[in-house]
Order: structure tokens, then C-alpha cells, then sequence
């Protein structure tokens, strides 16, 4: 049979077989980890909740004999990087494998509202983003060691547990670039989209500050000397949103605005957090270079405006790459009995990172689930065997896969 034609035909119907009993045979552990993990407080700012996951992560994966390191924030701000590495064939593929353990949530979240099952799904802060997807990884390894004799078929897997994704992976992302600088992929476990899909690409992200100075004046007594700070803001807001939609794919939102000190005071400084969002490298640059040619030349004389860049996150491109890593994982849930297929998100994610270097990506690798970032938040229950089966499935076609063999060797596509 043609490899090429045919990504995932490397994993036999029997091994199939094998990896989904073996993740079945697992599910109370994964369940009874699920319901540990939701009820501890680990938003982005709540470090030790975090460091508490990642104590639970470093002993999973020690377990599974990876070396482990806890990396800690040198500022102590978030809670620790958790890399664990695993060591095998010379001559395999390097991997890379990135899931979070961080929330949106503040602390008191878990016991308001702790993990819960209904009507087949699992309910509570974080169950989706993105402890069943974390879960995911750390038992799709254990599944594909036992049935490669207790080894893994890969010269390098790099397992990251990152603890600040939500708020754009600031202490974690050189862990990760580190990792995936010599990687030959890089597969997130975020979970599914709520239909099922996988995803192959992310917009990138531009979070940028506009500072716009004027001059303060009494407002009542002599406000013609003034220049307005907010009254310019106003026209730069309505000309910022104006750009949705000139290009493809791209959105301009300005979604905190601050201001002035007093209603007596005419306004002399004022700020835009402004979010910019677009498919490609070029749309990315095109519209930042439009943005900044705009504040060049305000509604209001004699006032004056900066851009300041606070975060980038280049778009997740689907790489020639990326779409064999797709497809593999479309063949194998077909045979798995899923019917799904990748697709483009506009959230950014730690993929952008690996994928904004080169590296073939794919997202999305967790069981299904949605409304992340609520209240409603949930996990489909029956979809995390089927879908840890389809990852440890993946790892396996992909430590055989000759095409995937060749792209260390060949330029990158």
C-alpha cells in the first residue's frame, strides 16, 4: 500500500484495537484525575494551585520514566513549567506534545462550582480547558509505552505543561520554543471543537496599547486650551473598527478604553487596548502598518499617539506538514468510528508558537468539549477513550510514517 496515499494505513486494525482497550481499561483512573484536577484553583494568577497540578503531571510522567524538570517563574508570578522528556531510537522522530494546566478562573471557582456529571458530560471549571485534554496526552503516552513493549518509538518526546496559557504563555513559551527548535512536529491537546473537529490553524494575535496624549485644561473656565486626549481616542476607536473587514479574516476590536481623571478636567492622556486578529504573517503586517499609520495623523490638533505592542502570537498557518498530520489523524478516527474533520479557530493557542517556527502543528487533539471560559463549561464523557485511543493512535502513525520519516532531511513545507 502507498503510504502517501494512504496516512495512518501504519497502524494495524489489531494495535487500533489495542491502544482503545487500553485507554478503556484506564477511564476510571483518567475520571477520578478529571474530577482532582477541575477541583483545584489553578487560574493563571493562582500559582500554587497550578504548581499543584503540575506536581500531579511530573508524577505521572516520572512514572512513565520520562526526566522531569519543574521550571519555576523567576519572578514567582505563575507557577512552574513542567517539561518532561522521554529519551529513545536514535534516528525517530522528535516530538513535541504541549497542553495546559492553568484556567480563567478565580480562586473559590472549584468549590462553587466543582466537577459534576450530567447527562454524560462532565461540568466544572476547567474541565474542558484543559484538564480532559491534558489528561488526554499523559494517557495516550502511557497507552502507546505498554504497547510498545514499555519504550516509546521516538528518538525525543517532549511532554510541556504549561502553566500561564491563558494569559498568553509569557514564562512558558521559551520552554516550548527550546523544545520544538529542532522538532520534527508538534501536536496540542486542546480539546476538540464542540462538533468534533481537529484544528489545523489559528489566527495570529497583535495585543497592542494605544497611548494618545493632549493637553489637560479646567474644562469649565478655559477649555479651548485643552486638547482632548479621550476626544481623539473617540475618532481612532471608530477608525480602528472600521478596518473589520478590508481584508479576509481579520478583526480590529477595541475592547478597554481609559481615560481623563476628573469630569472638570479636559482629558490629557488616554488608552486603547486594542485587539488585532488575522489568518496569515501578511495580513498581520499590512493591518499593523495601517493601524500605525492611522495614529500618525489625529482628529484633534497638537495631541499625539503611540502604539505599543504588549504580546504576538503569529498566526498558526496549516503548513503543507500540518495537513499530512491532519489527514493521519482524520484516517485513523475513521477507523476509530469518529467522523471529523480540522479546521481553522480564531483563538491563539501555544500552537501558534511552534507553528509560527516552522514546525508542523496540529491542535485540537483532546476529547470534545465547549463553552470554555463559563460556567457551562463541559467534557463529553464518551469521547475521551475514542479520542486518547486517536491520540496515542497518531503518535504511533507518525513515529512510522516514511513521508513524516523525510521532512528532517528535506526543506521545510
Amino acid at each position: 500500500m502507498d503510504m502517501v496515499e494512504a496516512p495512518g494505513s501504519e497502524v494495524t486494525a489489531e494495535e487500533l484495537s489495542r491502544l482503545e482497550a487500553m485507554v478503556r481499561e484506564a477511564e476510571p483512573a483518567f475520571l477520578a484525575g478529571l474530577e482532582r484536577l477541575v477541583n483545584t484553583d489553578c487560574g493563571s494568577y493562582t500559582p500554587e494551585g497550578v504548581d499543584e497540578v503540575g506536581r500531579f503531571v511530573a508524577g505521572f510522567l516520572s512514572n512513565l520514566g520520562a526526566d522531569v524538570e519543574a521550571r519555576p517563574d523567576p519572578d514567582r508570578k505563575f507557577g512552574s513549567t513542567i517539561v518532561g522528556r522521554f529519551d529513545g531510537e536514535p534516528g525517530g522522530r522528535r516530538v513535541v506534545m504541549v497542553g495546559h494546566m492553568d484556567t480563567v478562573f478565580d480562586p473559590g471557582t472549584a468549590a462553587e462550582r466543582p466537577f459534576r456529571v450530567e447527562d454524560g458530560r462532565g461540568l466544572g471549571p476547567g474541565v474542558s480547558d484543559m484538564k480532559g485534554g491534558l489528561l488526554a496526552g499523559l494517557y495516550a503516552i502511557r497507552a502507546l509505552r505498554d504497547l510498545n513493549g514499555g519504550t516509546l518509538p521516538f528518538e525525543r518526546l517532549t511532554f510541556i505543561a504549561n502553566p500561564d496559557e491563558e494569559v498568553g504563555s509569557p514564562t512558558s513559551t521559551p520552554h516550548i520554543r527550546e523544545a520544538a527548535a529542532d522538532a520534527d512536529l508538534a501536536l496540542m491537546m486542546e480539546c476538540a471543537r464542540a462538533n468534533g473537529n481537529i484544528v489545523s490553524s489559528r489566527k495570529g494575535i497583535v495585543d497592542a496599547r494605544i497611548a494618545i496624549t493632549g493637553r489637560s485644561a479646567h474644562a469649565g473656565v478655559e477649555p479651548e486650551k485643552g486638547r482632548s486626549a479621550i476626544l481623539a481616542a473617540a475618532d481612532v476607536v471608530q477608525r480602528l473598527h472600521l478596518l473589520n473587514g478590508r481584508w479576509e479574516g481579520v478583526t480590529v476590536n477595541v475592547g478597554v478604553i481609559s481615560g481623563g481623571t476628573r469630569p472638570n478636567v479636559v482629558a490629557e492622556h488616554c488608552e486603547l487596548q486594542v485587539d488585532l486578529r488575522a489568518v496569515g504573517r501578511d495580513e498581520v503586517d499590512e493591518v499593523e502598518n495601517e493601524i500605525r499609520a492611522m495614529i500618525r495623523s489625529l482628529s484633534v490638533e497638537e495631541t499625539s499617539a503611540e502604539m505599543t505592542e504588549m504580546a504576538r502570537w503569529w498566526p498558526m498557518e496549516k503548513l503543507a506538514r500540518s495537513g499530512r498530520l491532519a489527514s493521519t489523524a482524520i484516517a485513523l478516527g475513521d477507523r476509530l468510528g469518529m467522523t471529523f474533520e480540522d479546521q481553522a479557530t480564531g483563538g491563539a493557542g501555544d500552537a501558534n508558537t511552534t507553528a509560527g517556527m516552522g514546525v508542523p502543528s496540529l491542535d485540537g487533539l483532546g476529547p470534545i468539549g465547549g463553552l470554555d471560559h463559563s460556567p457551562g463549561e463541559y467534557l463529553e464523557l464518551d469521547s475521551i477513550v475514542p479520542r486518547t485511543a486517536l491520540l496515542a493512535a497518531l503518535l504511533l502513525a507518525v513515529s512510522r510514517d516514511p513521508v513524516v520519516r523525510a521532512w528532517r532531511d528535506e526543506p521545510s513545507a
